[in-house]
């Protein structure tokens, strides 16, 4: 390509790029983890945010049914291309289970199709977990946003047709029974990976008991390096209004990618990532075989992540932000 047809090709881009901005919006870069409340989507938290904080690009890791709580992580700016990495990491939940009843939406805002006079005693209950430890399969609720020949599932299932729904692999790091409430009731704290359902792993206890099940409860507590005691409220976040320097509230971009391998480079081979150029760099342990996933940077700001193998740095995605927020987790 030309000189001349790059320097036109850049124009139209960025005139393309100033004509979606709206008036009064910026751009900050970072995260932003939210303690998400009850009764609001993830898409809702994710509009009060980009509207209090006047902020060009939000985007969230992962996202809470609207009656669950906890942990969503809010990506700003140029951090949106590290939400991948932060939603293939490990989730931690907290869940109480209601047994005897099986509702539509396998939780507490579904309409109850079953019930059962069978109770579980809590050996039961402790015989029951290993099934759903280690790599398991899992059939996503019907209500979900599951995609079934280009129509969610919640969709169909709110029509009243029957959805099909294949079963899923799951990776559950953990899954313990934390307190008996009683014989109707108990709670668990779940460690798992990426597309996981904790409506799923409480209807099928319930199953494998005998009894049947739901969520009555749902808390996210973790998302990758997110974690709840780390989390602003909504109010805090309406609090700092759109003046807010971004240093005071937002983690930097890098903290998303700090379950990764860090790579450092010169402001020389930056500036040759930063054009999708290869790079060199000493192998890491267990990545000759196949490519390893890490991230490159340069003065403690990030460049780019991508793939190393065998020491051949390919970047695949690049950040182009000069300054990042200063924020810390406590």
């Amino acid at each position: 390509m030309t000189s001349g047809r790059i320097w036109r090709t850049a124009t139209v881009r960025r005139k393309a790029e100033l004509a979606g901005r709206k008036v009064g919006q910026r751009d900050i870069h970072g995260w932003l983890a939210v303690d998400k409340p009850e009764a609001m989507t993830s898409a809702d938290v994710v509009a009060v945010a980009k509207r209090t904080l006047k902020a060009r690009k939000v985007g969230h890791a992962g996202t809470l049914d609207r009656p669950a709580t906890g942990v969503l992580a809010l990506a700003f700016g140029e951090a949106t291309k590290t939400i991948p990495h932060v939603m293939d990491s490990l989730k931690i939940y907290k869940f109480l289970v209601r047994f005897g009843q099986a509702t539509t939406t396998d939780d507490a805002t579904g309409d109850v199709v079953a019930e059962s006079e069978q109770r579980p005693a809590r050996e039961d209950i402790l015989n029951a977990l290993h099934r759903f430890r280690g790599n398991i399969k899992q059939r996503p609720p019907d209500y979900s946003a599951v995609k079934v020949s280009g129509r969610r599932a919640s969709s169909i299932a709110a029509s009243g047709e029957a959805v099909e729904l294949a079963p899923r692999s799951l990776r559950v790091d953990r899954l313990e029974l934390v307190r008996f409430v009683d014989n109707l009731h108990a709670e668990f704290e779940l460690h798992c990976g990426k597309g996981g359902y904790v409506r799923s792993i409480a209807r099928d206890l319930g199953e494998v008991l005998g009894c049947l099940a739901h969520v009555r409860a749902l808390r996210r507590l973790a998302t990758g390096p997110f974690r709840i005691e780390n989390c602003s409220t909504l109010a805090q976040i309406n609090n700092l209004g759109p003046d807010a320097e971004p240093e005071r509230f937002l983690l930097p971009l890098e903290f998303g990618l700090s379950s990764f391998a860090e790579l450092k480079c010169t402001e020389i081979e930056a500036a040759r990532i930063r054009n999708g150029m290869t790079c060199r760099f000493d192998p890491l342990p267990n990545d000759r075989s196949s490519p390893r996933v890490v991230w490159v940077s340069c003065s403690g700001r990030a460049v780019a992540t991508g793939e190393l193998k065998d020491g051949l740095f390919q970047p695949r995605r690049v950040f182009r932000v000069e300054t990042v927020a200063g924020g810390h987790a406590e």
